[in-house]
């Protein structure tokens, strides 16, 4: 980071020099290169300064991003999937890589859960602020009346671990099953039993897996799973958190939602924990939410 620092400030002086010079000789052309070369400058040295913050050991790591639907049928299970979206949509900006581990469709339209896996630099500790329940306020497509609707749906965020962190887990804490995949989100129907669910019975922590046609794929990508949930949940321990993921997940709705997004009467969204809004909801559903990102590790580091 002070190598970083050097390079930039050396940059700032070769920018001001030059940009002093096109002054005195009312060169407009280099004016303008160099306050847009100040304006591109001044994003690196963001990035750069973001990047101090994601100092833990987790934060480099790829990420399983898990969404549920609150209570509400058809408009929650429609709000998780443009949750889902969102996430994705944000990803390929970046150019990370995401895959669908599991999906359960909503009975009319969306989903009522749904996890997937994004592999890139530093995935984790940008959205490991994102857990937490997101509120939505619109104008409901599935309401003949067309009446305003509130919508829950809640996102958890953990990493995925690599060999040098051992979580250690005894077979006999575990429950095992096996179901019937519906082959949502792959380009086949699988017609065998080939879809795992595995319970750790001290933590009640469930992690499932259908995208695999094999049973030992996906029993082994369900064991990668719990294992990144495990060290999560010993995280969460030693922040001192005073509510695990999983007690908080008990009520997905009213007083606990981390972020609003109002389509209707008005067009907002807010943070509730850092009080960063942005005015073009439209933008921030179709991925563009590195100001929230940033905002969140901005307050997690005051």
């Amino acid at each position: 980071m002070v190598q970083s620092y050097e390079i930039s400030l050396k940059q700032f002086n070769e920018i001001i020099e030059l940009y002093n010079l096109a002054l005195e000789e009312n060169n407009q052309s280099v004016i303008k290169e160099s306050e847009q070369n100040i304006i591109d400058l001044y994003k690196n040295i963001k990035k750069d300064e973001i990047k101090c913050f994601l100092s833990h050991e987790a934060d480099s790591l790829d990420t399983y991003l898990e969404i549920h639907a609150g209570a509400g049928g058809t408009e929650s299970q429609d709000w998780a999937e443009m949750l889902r979206r969102m996430y994705m949509k944000w990803a390929s900006s970046k150019n990370y890589k995401f895959q669908l581990i599991s999906e359960h469709k909503g009975d009319e339209a969306g989903v009522k859960s749904s996890t997937i896996k994004i592999e890139g630099t530093y995935v984790y500790g940008f959205l490991k602020s994102e857990s937490g329940i997101h509120r939505l306020v619109r104008i409901s497509p599935f309401d003949s009346g067309s009446r305003r609707h509130t919508s829950f749906a809640s996102v958890w965020v953990y990493p995925v671990i690599d060999e040098s962190i051992k979580v250690e887990i005894i077979d006999k804490d575990l429950r095992i099953d096996t179901y019937r995949s519906s082959g949502a989100g792959g380009q086949h129907v699988n017609t065998t039993d080939s879809a795992v669910r595995i319970t750790h019975i001290p933590t009640k922590i469930v992690v499932q897996c259908q995208n695999d046609r094999s049973q030992h794929k996906n029993k082994e990508t369900c064991m990668n799973m719990l294992k990144a949930r495990l060290y999560e949940h010993e995280l969460k321990k030693k922040e001192k958190n005073l509510k695990s993921s999983e007690e908080s997940k008990a009520d997905i709705g009213w007083g606990h939602q981390i972020r609003s997004y109002v389509l209707h009467p008005y067009r907002m969204v807010k943070d509730n924990r850092t009080n960063f809004e942005s005015s073009s909801p439209d933008k921030v559903l179709d991925g563009e939410i590195d100001e929230f990102l940033e905002s969140s590790l901005y307050k997690l580091n005051d």
